[in-house]
């Protein structure tokens, strides 16, 4: 079994439900135990600044899934929770599932890259992260507290 964290976001259609939905929905998913998931955050958009905030959070899993497999299956729920690939990077979206680390892989596919390209830059990942596992280190060997004293905690709001 591999240890994997998922990022979770929305912001369409109730996005504190869909990231609900999607969390039950990581639990129910074959070979896999959903083991905790961090806070919900609310956060400013990325790209568009005229969409609704987001809702973010971060899962973390144990697989034995192979990791374009589990890309499958998390495609699968947010296509099963309304989303559509658009070809606007950062648009609004009912539901957003990325593979932000896998055991201590390094993934580069043209399906999937692990690290997630955006892991050590992004607020509503790094923090969520750092909440569930304080002491990880990346494949890298970096740890995440230290990539945490490079990201400035801006636009993250706490929801429960």
């Amino acid at each position: 079994m591999n240890t994997v964290y998922i990022g979770l976001g929305a912001n369409l259609d109730d996005p504190i439900a869909q990231l609900h939905n999607a969390v039950d929905a990581l639990r129910s998913l074959a070979q896999c135990q959903l083991i905790t998931v961090s806070k919900f955050y609310a956060s400013k958009p990325m790209g568009p600044q005229d969409q609704p905030d987001y809702v973010n959070a971060v899962a973390k899993l144990s697989t034995s899934l192979a990791p374009e497999a589990l890309l499958d299956s998390l495609q699968k729920i947010e296509l099963e929770q309304g989303r559509q690939r658009k070809s606007e990077r950062w648009g609004p979206r009912t539901l957003d599932l990325d593979i932000l680390l896998f055991a201590n892989d390094i993934i580069n596919t043209p399906r999937l890259v692990v690290p997630h390209y955006g892991l050590c830059q992004r607020e509503f990942v790094v923090y969520p992260l750092l909440e569930l596992e304080p002491e990880l280190i990346l494949p890298d060997g970096r740890t995440l507290q230290s990539i945490s004293n490079n990201v400035a905690l801006n636009n993250l709001i706490p929801l429960n």
